[in-house]
């Protein structure tokens, strides 16, 4: 008799939810990919792309890192959604040395946690940047020098 091996299949990450001004309003540093605690119908409304996560942020509460001000819609086929409150802080889910890691960074001047995306597989996972916060002179060299990248590509004078 031989041994039975399972190789499960891979599930694809599929992005549900994009913070595109993070990028722009911070220098990312470093990444992180972190698990998130959700309801059963947060989940279904994440896979159908009710979340948001405009202004949202991640900060320690108790030791533990928590996703803040991060929007996800009520699922319309749920019941008992009278007391849902779809701005509720949510628990996120790290390795000890990456809480370690992050509460590091916080501590520093001038660093904050901001989620990147969401991406849905098997599992809802939040991608969070370690960014150190643009000034607006920084922000405008930025765009000039994409405009210049991209006009040159197009084989324009600037």
């Amino acid at each position: 008799m031989g041994f039975f091996r399972y190789d499960a299949p891979i599930v694809p990450q599929k992005s549900v939810a994009k913070n595109r001004r993070a990028r722009h309003d911070f220098q990312i540093v470093d990444t992180i990919e972190a698990g998130i605690i959700l309801s059963g119908q947060e989940v279904k409304s994440c896979r159908n792309g009710g979340m948001n996560l405009a202004g949202s942020y991640v900060s320690m509460h108790r030791g533990s890192p928590e996703l803040r001000k991060a929007s996800i819609a009520a699922y319309r086929f749920a019941s008992g959604l009278e007391s849902y409150d779809p701005n509720r802080d949510r628990k996120l889910l790290l390795k000890k040395k990456d809480i370690a890691r992050l509460q590091s960074a916080l501590d520093e001047k001038g660093v904050s946690v901001i989620p990147l995306e969401v991406t849905a597989g098997k599992y809802i996972k939040v991608v969070l940047g370690l960014g150190k916060g643009r000034k607006k002179i920084d922000k405008r060299e930025r765009i000039k020098e994409k405009d210049i990248a991209k006009r040159m590509k197009k084989g324009e004078e600037y």
